[in-house]
């Protein structure tokens, strides 16, 4: 495999990637409401030659591109979804939203989503001037940010033919994401109480802000009675009103469970709607429980990893200029030290705490411009990922790439600071070079792909992949995102 012809391909599209990666960044777009974001990578991929099939998995914003013929059939991923209430400006190391209560690009999707497709275009072009068989798909996978649009994409099938499946995450480190994740639902309880007059007949009312208010003092208490590794989360969406003199008939609260298996997120949520009822019996309310979304628990692949890693050191961590390195240090100092210790932890985590030499140099860099030596690990990682899903049913790995200032908390305004920066370019086509370059290993070897199939195999064992999202559910927008 010539790798160098890989890294022209995209050095000589650069500018068409970091045009996506802006435009999907100033988009901002949340939940499967990505139409913009969406439109212009199919757009982008037509015109590199791809067949795009839109509205996937009956998801507007959802896609296939495709290039090639026959098996191996490798697929990169690419997600360009944003988080509602990160509005910032672009470029600034102190908080300043572009506009009130808007969306920003608080993990990184825009690069994400741009790396991928430069990833995906270098590889078909590469197909084709090598006269290699196998096929190239970029799948377009929207709302992974409280969507888990990969798990209704894998339930509706749009992976069987898939053989291999790559992505990667802007982060703050050069490494291999070789971690567990944890599986989660997400599910919105709606109390329906009785409006009547606070001051002269609130006996004849039935709060449902009162009932969503003990619902969650019940789950306050509930956490100590779950597993350490479990997370509960919640966000009161709908208080009734801004009458406090009104007795508030209608209320809802958005849940978020997370633990390592789904069987152990399934219990829990059981517990929960226990409470939910509860809550509904103390109030005299009726209550409603919509379930919104779920994803699986991640499952790495060592033969794909490996491949990672090999092409992660061959193609080297992006290199900052003086002038990254000056941002860099002005977002550094906007952090907390709490940020660079977690930061480090992180790093000493993801290398099994074998190379502390490496950690303490860390502590002193603006950016982590080294690569983190690969080590397959047991840990599990504190958040979840729709990736999850697709790792059941398909072998997957995937990489981070150091794209922000060292410390950068995730969701956070100072992530969407650097989306457009010149580490997030740099960064973005290291990640699409590294993807790139594993994608050809499996397509002129196919006998790779069977062997990360076979290890696929063994560590499901018995498992079988059955999706969190009832068959009923549909993916649907933020609440606040309808139309």
């Amino acid at each position: 495999m010539n790798r160098n012809r890989l890294s022209e391909i995209i050095d000589s599209k650069k500018d068409i990637f970091i045009e996506v990666n802006d435009k999907i960044w100033e988009y901002a777009e949340t939940r499967f409401q990505e139409f913009k974001s969406a439109e212009l990578l199919c757009t982008v991929l037509e015109a590199e030659g791809f067949t795009v099939r839109r509205g996937v998995a009956d998801i507007a914003t959802a896609f296939v591109a495709s290039f090639g013929s026959g098996s191996p059939v490798v697929a990169i991923l690419g997600e360009y979804d944003a988080l509602s209430g990160l509005s910032q400006k672009s470029g600034i190391a102190r908080p300043e939203p572009l506009m009130a209560g808007g969306n920003g690009h608080g993990c990184g999707h825009n690069m994400l989503g741009a790396g991928a497709l430069a990833a995906a275009v270098a590889v078909r072009h590469y197909l084709a001037e090598a006269k290699l068989g196998g096929s190239i798909r970029y799948y377009g996978c929207p709302g992974e940010e409280g969507g888990s649009g990969k798990a209704f994409m894998v339930r509706a099938g749009v992976f069987e033919d898939v053989d291999v499946a790559l992505t990667w995450h802007p982060l703050t480190h050069n490494t291999v994401f070789s971690v567990n994740t944890l599986a989660n639902y997400q599910i919105c309880y709606k109390f329906h109480g009785r409006s009547a007059h606070a001051g002269f007949v609130p006996h004849l009312g039935r709060s449902a802000l009162d009932a969503v208010e003990l619902m969650n003092v019940g789950v306050n208490y509930l956490r100590e009675h779950i597993i350490p590794e479990a997370r509960v989360h919640y966000a009161v969406t709908n208080t009734g009103g801004d009458s406090p003199n009104v007795v508030q008939a209608e209320a809802e609260v958005l849940y978020l469970i997370r633990a390592p298996k789904i069987d152990q997120v399934q219990g829990i949520y059981e517990r929960v709607c226990d409470i939910a009822r509860g809550a509904a019996l103390m109030t005299g309310t009726e209550y409603e429980i919509v379930f919104d979304k779920g994803c699986s628990d991640y499952m790495p692949n060592k033969v794909l990893e490996k491949l990672l890693y090999d092409n992660l050191v061959k193609v080297g961590a992006p290199v900052p200029d003086e002038g990254d390195k000056q941002f860099a240090g002005e977002m550094k100092l906007a952090l907390t030290d709490a940020d660079i210790t977690n930061d480090l932890a992180m790093a000493g985590k993801f290398m099994a705490g074998k190379r502390p030499e490496i950690v303490k140099v860390l502590k002193e860099k603006v950016v982590a411009d080294m690569i983190l030596p690969y080590e397959y690990l047991s840990m599990l990682l504190a958040g979840s990922t729709d990736v999850g899903d697709v790792s059941w049913v398909v072998p997957t790995a995937q990489l981070s790439v150091a794209c922000n200032a060292f410390g950068t908390p995730g969701h956070s305004w100072n992530a969407v600071a650097q989306g457009k920066s010149g580490m997030a370019h740099k960064g973005m086509l290291v990640a699409g070079k590294v993807l790139a370059g594993t994608a050809v290993d499996v397509l002129s070897s196919p006998a790779l792909a069977a062997q990360a199939k076979e290890e696929l195999r063994e560590s499901l064992g018995e498992a079988a992949y059955v999706c969190p999202i009832p068959a009923a559910v549909k993916p649907s927008p933020l609440k606040s995102q309808e139309r």
